[in-house]
């Protein structure tokens, strides 16, 4: 091969070699690269894995698996053993596999929204953008596979085996597999009002009725009082085994990872609400188990200490809801979801609208 074919077949083996080996590495990446293996290689198996069916006890082993395999091939492309005979035809197959996944959730779906999860949550790409990514990509292989010389010797098939295994051995020991824990932790704190806020009455203590339990209405046409239903019928929200009380009245759950700014963000603004009105309902917090130590810190800076309880990773996503992101707010009222706020984008937190839904009545939530 002379050296014009050469440069340009290195430069092939570079590119698709990188896109590989950060898209492994993405997927153990937060916000920079490798900073929380074990958060985000959880969080692509809650939004990717369960939603095409896998179990979560098969999950765990598929992603590491899968990661190791990418990073292997990604390291494999640069080297010369079995590289036109094996490396690429299956580099090639497994873009195709990834290609006519996205296309089936494209059809599914539409394509142009949500994150594919090629780069985890390092770097969002939608499905359409995936499968133009991994056309280009097929497109590079097809044509290095030309390049290269025809009749070569195909060298050692141990360096793959041990290239492959050693990959995958490296994201199961950077992200191990953590046994089954109890699904959240308790964090004995009693709730902090804001100094210049009214203490708040939690509405499971026992009260004499009020205006807000029923209200008589004189039908001044037909001259009769009729009783009105002022508050939903008290269900089981699912969340008693955190919060005892958080089905009785109005309540606020949160949804909170303590190193996430958004989620300090709302946070802060929840605290602001609570000064301004002091019937706001009581607030209490369910902490994802990535950087807990962060707790104090979160709020000091969210100016009010609240209710919490700390949950591991993956029961924290399933406990959020599927397709859901974090910040989350709820408002329950006697267990009913009355609202429910999530994520950064089109359904994120809404402090004026919040209000307006706290103060409305429950004849006109029922509309």
């Amino acid at each position: 091969m002379d050296a014009k074919k050469s440069a340009t077949a290195w430069s092939l083996r570079l590119i698709v070699s990188a896109l590989f080996i950060v898209s492994a590495l993405a997927k153990l990446s937060k916000g920079h690269l490798l900073d929380s293996p074990y958060f985000a290689i959880s969080t692509f198996e809650v939004k990717q894995l369960y939603p095409m069916g896998f179990s979560e006890t098969f999950a765990p082993f598929f992603s590491r698996t899968l990661i190791g395999i990418e990073l292997a091939l990604g390291l494999l492309l640069l080297q010369k053993n079995w590289l036109k005979k094996f490396i690429i035809p299956v580099t090639t197959l497994m873009l195709l596999v990834f290609i006519g996944h996205l296309t089936y959730v494209t059809f599914l779906n539409g394509g142009s929204t949500g994150n594919c999860g090629c780069f985890g949550e390092l770097l969002p790409m939608t499905p359409i953008q995936a499968i133009i990514k991994n056309v280009v990509a097929v497109g590079l292989l097809v044509y290095l596979y030309k390049l290269l010389p025809q009749h070569k010797p195909q060298g050692n098939f141990w360096v793959l085996t041990t290239v492959l295994f050693a990959s995958i051995l490296w994201i199961f020991m950077l992200a191990p597999i953590q046994p089954p824990a109890s699904n959240f932790t308790v964090s004995p704190m009693i709730e902090s009002t804001p100094s210049d806020a009214t203490p708040t009455i939690d509405s499971t203590q026992t009260a004499p009725p009020t205006a807000e339990t029923t209200t008589s209405v004189k039908d001044t046409l037909k001259s009769k009082t009729t009783t009105v239903v002022a508050e939903p019928k008290k269900i089981a929200s699912g969340n008693a085994q955190y919060f005892p009380n958080i089905d009785s009245g109005k309540k606020i759950l949160c949804y909170f990872v303590p190193g996430c700014e958004h989620c300090r963000a709302t946070a802060k603004e929840l605290t602001e609400m609570r000064k301004k009105d002091p019937s706001f309902p009581p607030l209490y917090v369910i902490f994802m188990n990535e950087e807990a130590f962060l707790i104090p810190e979160f709020f000091k800076e969210a100016g009010a200490t609240y209710p919490y309880k700390i949950i591991e990773i993956i029961p924290f996503w399933n406990t959020l809801g599927k397709n859901r992101d974090t910040p989350g707010v709820k408002y329950f009222w006697n267990g009913n979801e009355i609202k429910y706020y999530d994520g950064i984008k089109d359904n994120k937190f809404n402090g004026a609208e919040l209000e307006k839904y706290i103060k409305k009545p429950y004849s006109e939530l029922k509309k």
